[in-house]
C-alpha cells in the first residue's frame, strides 16, 4: 500500500490509507491493496470513505467509487404497491435482533450467479464490528422466521449500507423502509449505497461526486447519533411504517 498525504483519521490503525481523489484520479473506484479486516482498520478506512471488496482468494481491495450513491432518509420514496403491502401487512421489523442469520442470508449466492463477496473473512470481520456496536442489521418478521433484512455499519450520523436479502416478496424493500425512518428518528443524516443501480434509483437513491461525498463524510462521522444497540430487545409493526416515522 503506497502513502499519501492525507488527513488525519477518526479512527487510528496500522495502515494509511491513499487520498482516494490523489490515488484514483481517473475515478476508477480501486484505492488501494492489502491491510486486513480488523476492526480499527474498518472503522478508518470507512471514516475516510473506502470499504472493502473482494472475492475469497483475491488480496484485500480497498473502494471508493465515482460518483458515490447515496440517499438521504427524507428522500426515501416506497412505492404505492410497497405502502398498499405495509398496511396490511402482519409482519414486524426490528434492529439487531439477528445480526449473524441476517448477514450469512445475505453472503448466500443470487439466482443469477454462483459468485459472492461476503465470505467467511468478512462474515467475520462484521460479526465483529456488530460486537463492538457499529455494525448493525435490520429484520422483518413473518410471525417468528427472518423473511429479510440488510446490514451496514453506522459511524456518527452516517450509514455505509453493504447488503440485503429477501425470502419473501418485498422483504428486503420493507427493511430499507425501516432502514429510512429509523435513521430520521435516530439523527442519521445519510444512507452510503455505494454504487447506484435502477432500484435503489426508484427508492430515492441518487449519485454526488466522489469529492462532494467525502467532504460531507468528513462532517457526518464526527457527528453524535443515538445508540442504535439500545433498540435492539423490540419489534415493531410493519403496518405502521406508513403512519408514523417514530418505531
Amino acid at each position: 500500500m503506497q502513502n499519501w498525504q492525507a488527513t488525519a483519521p477518526l479512527f487510528d490503525c496500522n495502515y494509511i490509507f491513499p487520498e482516494p481523489c490523489v490515488a484514483d484520479p481517473k475515478g476508477l473506484g480501486l484505492i488501494a491493496i492489502g491491510a486486513d479486516l480488523s476492526p480499527q482498520t474498518l472503522l478508518c478506512a470507512y471514516s475516510q470513505g473506502l470499504f472493502p471488496w473482494f472475492n475469497e482468494d483475491e488480496p484485500i481491495a480497498w473502494w471508493s467509487p465515482e460518483p458515490r450513491c447515496v440517499l438521504k432518509p427524507t428522500y426515501f420514496i416506497p412505492s404505492r404497491s410497497l405502502k398498499r403491502l405495509a398496511k396490511s401487512s402482519t409482519w414486524h421489523w426490528s434492529v439487531n435482533n439477528a445480526f449473524e442469520e441476517v448477514i450469512h442470508a445475505c453472503s448466500l449466492p443470487r439466482s443469477y450467479t454462483e459468485d459472492t463477496w461476503i465470505h467467511d473473512e468478512m462474515i467475520q470481520a462484521y460479526i465483529d464490528l456488530h460486537e463492538l456496536g457499529y455494525a448493525h442489521s435490520f429484520e422483518v418478521w413473518d410471525d417468528k422466521t427472518l423473511i429479510g433484512g440488510l446490514y451496514g455499519l453506522k459511524i456518527g450520523q452516517i450509514y455505509f449500507g453493504e447488503s440485503m436479502f429477501h425470502r419473501q416478496s418485498n422483504a428486503s424493500k420493507v427493511a430499507f423502509w425501516a432502514l429510512n425512518n429509523f435513521c430520521q428518528h435516530t439523527q442519521v443524516q445519510l444512507i452510503d449505497c455505494q454504487l447506484p443501480n435502477p432500484h435503489l434509483k426508484s427508492l430515492g437513491a441518487g449519485s454526488i461526486p466522489r469529492e462532494t461525498f467525502l467532504l460531507i463524510l468528513k462532517d457526518l462521522v464526527a457527528q453524535k447519533s443515538k445508540n442504535w444497540c439500545d433498540f435492539s430487545s423490540y419489534k415493531y409493526q410493519v403496518n405502521q411504517l406508513p403512519k408514523t416515522l417514530i418505531p
